[in-house]
């Protein structure tokens, strides 16, 4: 469900006691679409105005900034740091939330700012307002050509979104409710015709109504009756009752264990095949069921031309190794083009110029069955048999040589495999600077002429229960820089024959319990391409075991001595032993 006007209330709702009166110390700007505002008390109120995910909330996450702010985030601290939150306010089921701000200008006086978020799909956009209700500026500017009805750009009085005409659900009376639905078409759905008259509900509100006051989510009007109107209108004025009395309770549906949607309110439209899990607060639902839908973001916009430089790269290489394997296969058939050669130099006396065939006894095969050779009419016997021993030696060179070209047509398949693997774990700008000069270094993209500025990214750090010390690399360069400064009595683990971040178990040479190596395992397992596996191999050696051979690419190693543990990988796991 996206963020509707009910849940966008319960959220106000939540957010307002915590942040009235707190003092704004920084704005951020992570990501095009977000804006971070660190509050004192070290709370991040984080405004996403993105097409897919809008929304407001206190954020636990930490995000990466870019190493110069944007401009609207330069904008946003001259306005905005030390203000102080004054009000959050949000016009009656609009999915738009105010922040009034009390800042002081340049010259010491006191003034207003207004920080607007619209959370609406596509329209969603964060406008920055003065005192007067002029707009300084918004991550979106709308001109005449792009919409003629409502611009949005600075100097102009902002103006909120024309509304949709529909009744909102908390003004419906129950006589209202009786005159609209007598008079509404039978055939019509139970949720269409909610969502025909009431501003503020969504669609699986609706679904959830009908399901309640009729038993089925695609019921009719006609099927209901008298009966099942009256639970209709029992079910909405409960709805409406618990809107006005902020009765809002933070609910997330899982399916298979993943989180497929969230509301305010219990649903049981799904009956078993969704699980029901409530939340202490709205902000924390958002940070876990978002997590990955914005890292899928991330890795779709910043990592969008690597992702298809390597994917182009790795199709191209796939291509030429199955022509190769099929000329080497070719070539494993060469004695035959020798014995040719040998028939016809025995045969010669008897042979005639132009002939295109020679039919004769194989001495090679101890039956001396007859075989008929295939000969170039315009050469002399002398010449066929010489073009026969000709292509002989050249399959026999070529088998050495595309030996060898396979060999590194592999290996770079296996490295361009890990590195896509890399990018679908990318989180940060970092990571995708790292992931570019790692290719660019490769030879699979060209140099730049423009210096990038690069800040060597940190291998996530986890702590085991029982208190050792894990690293994980995040890509192929991290890898390798990983375990060669890796004390040689701390402990490697990588997931067998399947791409993954290397690992290292610090034991600073204490020794280690079992427990301790299947939840290092399961780390290992979770950052490797068998995340969604259920009994993943994982091995694991002292790092003294672990060596780089020369001229390999980065992030691959040898091993020896290992032993093997098998797990399942556990997000909460990781979650639980990552630290800050």
């Amino acid at each position: 469900m996206p963020l509707d006007g009910i849940c966008m209330q319960a959220v106000a709702e939540e957010l307002r006691p915590e942040l009235l009166g707190l003092r704004i110390d920084k704005v951020q700007q992570p990501a095009r679409d977000q804006v971070i505002l660190l509050l004192r008390g070290n709370k991040r109120l984080l405004l996403n105005a993105g097409a897919n995910t809008p929304r407001i909330q206190l954020t636990a996450l930490t995000r990466d900034n870019p190493a110069e702010p944007p401009m609207f985030c330069m904008l946003l601290r001259k306005h905005l740091v030390g203000g102080r939150v004054a009000a959050v306010t949000q016009p009656p089921l609009e999915r738009l939330v105010r922040l009034e701000l009390d800042v002081t200008d340049d010259f010491g006086q006191p003034g207003r700012r207004t920080l607007v978020l619209e959370a609406m799909g596509r329209r969603s956009n964060l406008i920055l307002l003065d005192g007067e209700g002029r707009i300084i500026d918004c991550l979106r500017r709308v001109d005449a050509d792009m919409s003629a009805a409502r611009q949005v750009l600075p100097g102009l009085y902002y103006e909120p979104p024309a509304s949709v005409g529909r009744l909102p659900v908390t003004e419906e009376t129950e006589n209202g409710f009786r005159e609209k639905i007598s008079a509404a078409n039978p055939e019509r759905s139970v949720d269409a015709f909610l969502l025909d008259h009431y501003f503020g509900i969504s669609p699986l509100i609706a679904r959830e109504l009908a399901f309640r006051s009729a038993g089925e989510t695609d019921a009719h009007l006609f099927d209901l009756g008298a009966v099942g109107e009256d639970r209709l209108w029992k079910e909405l004025s409960g709805l409406i009752r618990a809107i006005q009395e902020n009765h809002f309770t933070p609910i997330c549906l899982k399916k298979d264990g993943k989180m497929a949607d969230f509301t305010y309110c219990p649903i049981a439209q799904y009956g078993p095949a969704m699980e029901t899990v409530r939340y202490d607060t709205f902000s924390t639902l958002m940070d876990d069921f978002y997590a990955l839908r914005e890292q899928q973001e991330r890795v779709r916009q910043r990592g969008a031309d690597l992702l298809r430089t390597a994917t182009t790269a790795r199709d191209r290489i796939r291509r030429k190794l199955a022509m190769q394997e099929k000329d080497y296969a070719a070539t494993q058939n060469r004695d035959q083009l020798r014995i040719y050669g040998d028939l016809i130099t025995a045969n010669l006396y008897r042979m005639e110029r132009g002939a295109a065939r020679l039919e004769t006894e194989n001495f090679y095969d101890p039956e001396c069955r007859p075989v008929a050779i295939p000969l170039d009419p315009l050469l002399t016997p002398q010449q066929n048999a010489a073009k026969y021993y000709k292509r002989y030696t050249k399959a026999k060179t070529a088998e050495k040589y595309l030996a060898e070209q396979m060999a590194l047509a592999r290996r770079d398949l296996d490295y361009l495999e890990s590195v896509l693997e890399e990018l679908s774990r990318a989180e940060t700008e970092q990571d995708f600077l790292d992931i570019r000069g790692e290719l660019r270094d490769a030879g699979f993209l060209r140099r730049q002429g423009k210096k990038e500025q690069n800040r060597p990214a940190k291998p996530l750090e986890f702590r085991t229960t029982s208190g050792f010390r894990v690293l994980v690399g995040r890509n192929n360069r991290q890898n390798d820089k990983l375990t060669r400064s890796a004390d040689h009595r701390d402990i490697w683990l990588h997931t067998q024959k399947i791409h993954g971040s290397h690992v290292i178990l610090c034991t600073g040479g204490r020794e280690v319990d079992d427990d301790t190596i299947v939840e290092a395992a399961k780390l290992a397992a979770w950052f490797s391409q068998a995340r969604e596996g259920a009994n993943v191999p994982v091995d694991y050696t002292p790092v003294k075991n672990v060596k780089k051979p020369a001229g390999v690419r980065p992030g691959m190693v040898i091993y020896s001595t290992c032993r093997t543990v098998n797990v399942a990988p556990e997000e909460g796991l990781v979650k639980k032993l990552q630290l800050s």
